[in-house]
């Protein structure tokens, strides 16, 4: 199969920061994806529906002209949310998330939630308007290990959470563990993940690969490769459960190669070619089309998209380098071949 035809994917996680970047990274976005879910935690935070129409108006005035690339906006949940802000966040018909983020747990994460059971009446109300709960599945405390809180967290907080809030549409987003993907394939209820691509990529070797890769640095960290082994068989499973998410996140190079690198893979430029990759080498290109079109539609009530994408089997090298917003940014895949190529 060197072509294959998909109805346009959507990017259900995505960040688009702001200002000069917003404007620079958008395109890359627009070009294969007709919708994403965009994240919140611009600083200060998309806290009220008012910020997600504002932030919204932003990232439409940097689509291209020809572009019908539409955001679905999201709104940062924290400690002093109201039941109200969920109230005008349903009646709205741009906003379709709140996203919930442990506070430090990644990049501008300080305003998350520090005990989530103080959110529990939001969240309540969230269950009762049909308003989704994104989550940022990690815990953050320091005696927990950095590769073991995905699964921490689904034992601390996600299973209570279900069993507290049956009807609330939950997304584990960004699964890496293999924990993740057997508690969102036999949980009850509406339940989801989210997987990006470079967890499907990447074991956590490729963090040290002749030397240390801040590049390959995210949040939450890649993981073992038993756990991206389970990943791609979800993702390649035909499972409505599982649903396509770059979590693409551009930083300035010097911002990821500094004494303190920030978390974030930029992988928009080439991001459906590189999940045709993946599908590619298990076998399951005939899957590509439901995990990126069609499943992450149906969780969220949505139509897919009307028109088509085509990708050819077709190498080509993605930039060492790009240019955004005047800053250098290092893309996934930097360098290097990619062996399918969006042609339509």
């Amino acid at each position: 199969m060197n072509r294959i035809r998909i109805r346009r994917p959507d990017d259900w996680h995505l960040h688009l920061r702001d200002d000069a970047l917003l404007e620079a990274v958008v395109p890359a976005t627009a070009r294969s994806f007709g919708r994403a879910i965009v994240m919140p935690n611009l600083k200060p935070p998309v806290r009220t529906v008012s910020d997600a129409r504002a932030y919204r108006e932003r990232i439409l005035a940097a689509c291209p002209v020809d572009s019908d690339f539409e955001p679905l906006m999201t709104l940062y949940l924290t400690e002093t949310t109201t039941v109200d802000d969920i109230r005008q966040a349903a009646e709205s018909d741009f906003v379709h998330a709140v996203k919930y983020y442990p506070a430090g747990a990644t990049t501008n994460s300080d305003s998350g939630v520090r005990e989530l059971e103080r959110a529990y009446p939001v969240i309540e109300a969230m269950e009762k308007h049909g308003v989704p709960l994104l989550m940022h599945g990690e815990v953050t405390d320091g005696d927990v290990d950095v590769f073991d809180r995905e699964a921490v967290f689904i034992e601390r907080h996600l299973e209570k959470l279900r069993s507290t809030f049956p009807a609330l549409k939950m997304v584990l987003e960004h699964a890496t563990t293999s924990d993740a993907i057997d508690y969102v394939k036999s949980a009850s209820g509406p339940i989801a993940a989210t997987i990006t691509v470079h967890h499907l990529m990447f074991n956590r070797n490729a963090l040290f690969e002749g030397g240390l890769r801040p590049h390959h640095y995210c949040l939450p960290l890649i993981k073992r490769e038993r756990h991206r082994q389970a990943l791609v068989a979800a993702a390649t499973s035909g499972s409505e459960r599982f649903f396509l998410g770059t979590d693409s996140a551009p930083h300035p190079k010097h911002a990821k190669e500094s004494d303190c690198g920030c978390a974030g893979v930029y992988s928009a430029p080439a991001a459906i070619e590189l999940y045709a990759e993946v599908f590619e080498a298990a076998g399951a290109l005939d899957h590509l089309e439901g995990f990126a079109s069609l499943h992450g539609p149906t969780f969220y009530g949505l139509a897919p998209n009307d028109d088509f994408v085509e990708l050819e089997k077709s190498p080509w090298t993605m930039d060492a380098e790009l240019t955004a917003g005047g800053e250098t940014i290092v893309p996934l895949r930097a360098g290097n071949e990619i062996g399918w190529r969006q042609v339509r």
